[in-house]
């Protein structure tokens, strides 16, 4: 295991990342990122020169963000179903606390990879990028799954991929640890 998630002992409960920290999803995000253009291009919208997450940001100020969530959600629910289990993963069903799930894919995605990989029975809350109204690195999500949890945030672990991750938990009050020793992206 990681030497930096041996004290996962000492919290009343763990919360993980999804992609990236249990499992890799498989999607490529360009192809995702084309089919958000093309959401907006039949909306009569230019979005040619957003990231993913700006198309998010410019979906609510055009009144696209359902029909953009469902075309991000559709890659991210069929990558689930053929994404990779990681390491960590291990780990879940071993843990004596409350598990849940923060993460910045949506959460049928989540569900999917946790059934996928016989994971979602050791997990308690479950929450995605469309579960709340904010998305990581707003702490949020990473507190609406401590909620589900019953836990406070200073009493929990979250454990992720990404600056993204440690920048949510850091808001929240939690406790952070990187799956691999440092951060994959932002």
């Amino acid at each position: 295991m990681n030497p930096a998630l041996d004290d996962m002992a000492e919290f009343d409960a763990v919360v993980y990342d999804l992609d990236g920290t249990l499992v890799r999803l498989a999607v490529n995000w360009n192809d995702v990122a084309s089919d958000v253009v093309d959401v907006f291009a039949d909306a009569g919208v230019d979005a040619a020169d957003y990231d993913l997450w700006g198309m998010l940001d410019l979906a609510d100020e055009h009144g696209l963000r359902a029909e953009v969530e469902a075309a991000i959600a559709d890659h991210e629910t069929t990558g689930a179903r053929e994404s990779t289990r990681l390491p960590l993963a291990d780990t879940v069903a071993d843990q004596t606390v409350p598990v849940g799930v923060c993460s910045l894919n949506c959460e049928a995605s989540c569900r999917v990879a946790l059934d996928v990989h016989e994971l979602a029975t050791h997990v308690d809350s479950v929450v995605g990028r469309d579960s709340v109204a904010t998305r990581k690195p707003d702490p949020e999500p990473l507190l609406a799954t401590l909620r589900g949890l019953d836990v406070d945030a200073a009493d929990a672990l979250f454990i992720g991929d990404s600056r993204r991750d440690a920048e949510t938990a850091e808001r929240a009050g939690t406790a952070f640890r990187y799956v691999d020793g440092g951060p994959s992206n932002f």
